[in-house]
């Protein structure tokens, strides 16, 4: 199938099979590998990505459903050479360890930044979300602070 993705605002002209999925077309046709796959079941949420702002795990989602719709990766959180306040925030406080679940954990606190950032001042939401996705390395501990960092709820770190 002919299908037109806008990932992080390129077009991308793609002929897909039906049950191609985002992630897949994302990461082999769109050549964006910042977009990881752990389990492929929707459970690990090291696939998420925003479509049309809101979170979705790319593993679980056809890149036919995304036809025409704004997809964002954790390639398009960068703007003019300069990095999120985000993935700064994620550096600062150690926020990662393999690595591997960060894309997802960006994306995923990224949108809910954007639509609702006041979840960012409750800790009993803020732990509802982060729980959304898995990490084994780093206990969410400074996944959290991170999240708090960006918020402006902690101070910044010593140079």
């Amino acid at each position: 199938m002919r299908v037109v993705l806008t990932v992080n605002g390129s077009a991308f002209e793609l002929d897909v099979p039906p049950r191609r999925t985002l992630a897949d077309a994302l990461r082999e046709e769109c050549g964006l590998t910042g977009t990881h796959l752990g389990c492929e079941h929707g459970v690990c949420g090291a696939c998420t990505v925003l479509v049309d702002g809101e979170a979705v795990r790319s593993c679980l989602m056809f890149a036919v459903q995304c036809d025409g719709r704004a997809v964002r990766t954790v390639e398009g959180l960068e703007r003019d050479g300069l990095e999120h306040p985000l993935q700064a925030a994620f550096s600062a406080e150690h926020a990662l360890q393999c690595g591997f679940c960060t894309p997802g954990f960006l994306m995923l606190v990224a949108g809910a930044l954007e639509s609702d950032p006041a979840v960012l001042d409750d800790p009993q939401r803020l732990r509802e979300l982060l729980t959304s996705n898995l990490c084994r390395c780093t206990g969410y501990e400074g996944i959290r602070r991170a999240c708090e960092r960006v918020r402006g709820l902690r101070p910044p770190l010593p140079g």
